[in-house]
């Protein structure tokens, strides 16, 4: 199932890891997870989100804020009911874990390329193949699952389609423009608008949008924490002035959620 992110040649359980045919091996950390994100592979030192904003996600999703996100996604995973999945960019763990009750006799992957995201996430739980990796070189063989989640993540539509089995889909999780829209009226002087299915021109030859749904609901954050954590797991909380961050932090707020999802399927 796992592929060297080398030379792509199937990994094998060795020791207190892994390796290839080659001997190229990888080392299962303390915490649980698997490193496959060779050096070469790197942007940065350490790439993806950095401890700050993790800690932020990790409180923030905790509090409950976005729990019917969460449940919706569940549902949707349990309805189809697949044999293996992978959750591509599972930051913090928080999804994954919802996916991973929903589907208790599945084999569970999940991944993303920030090390300290996954290192609190693999704590949700430890049963689950949890791998630093990148989303554009993913180690995992093709054909290999029936389900993809890509929850708030960049995603490589062709390493997507690579990994799924005829049949299979991704279910991508992302905002409309509507999202988050009282914030960021408090954030800036003009409001940028987006098209909320521009990710459908992305969709590679051979795959289908079988199903789109919006979920929305309006969010009351009484805390400054609750406030502060929202700007810091966002794009806002380093685009806006310091100003306007802080005036958003001291008083309630709130604020519109508005997320569509959509299941994009591969031919059979």
């Amino acid at each position: 199932m796992l592929t060297c992110p080398i030379c792509a040649a199937p990994l094998s359980a060795v020791d207190n890891g892994v390796a290839c045919p080659a001997n190229h091996r990888f080392d299962r950390a303390r915490q649980g997870y698997l490193n496959l994100l060779p050096v070469q592979h790197k942007n940065s030192r350490d790439p993806g989100d950095n401890l700050a904003m993790v800690e932020a996600r990790r409180r923030f999703l905790d509090g409950g804020h976005y729990a019917p996100l969460a449940k919706r996604l569940a549902e949707l995973a349990a309805e189809r009911a697949p044999a293996r999945w992978l959750d591509i960019g599972c930051g913090e763990g928080y999804y994954t874990a919802q996916l991973a009750a929903a589907l208790p006799d599945a084999d569970g992957y999940a991944l993303d390329i920030s090390r300290e995201a996954v290192k609190r996430a693999c704590r949700r739980n430890p049963q689950l193949t949890w791998l630093v990796a990148s989303m554009a070189r993913i180690p995992l063989a093709d054909a290999s699952c029936q389900f993809l989640a890509s929850v708030f993540s960049p995603l490589d539509w062709q390493e997507a389609k690579r990994l799924l089995t005829p049949g299979g889909g991704l279910m991508r999780i992302g905002p409309t423009s509507e999202h988050l829209l009282e914030l960021r009226e408090k954030l800036y002087d003009e409001v940028r608008d987006y098209s909320d299915d521009k990710h459908l021109a992305l969709v590679p030859e051979g795959m289908q949008q079988a199903h789109s749904e919006v979920l929305r609901f309006k969010l009351s954050l009484n805390t400054a924490q609750a406030r502060a954590d929202l700007l810091a797991m966002t794009p806002h909380g380093w685009r806006a002035s310091a100003e306007r961050r802080a005036a958003v932090i001291e008083q309630p707020l709130e604020v519109t959620v508005a997320v569509r999802y959509d299941w994009f399927q591969l031919d059979r």
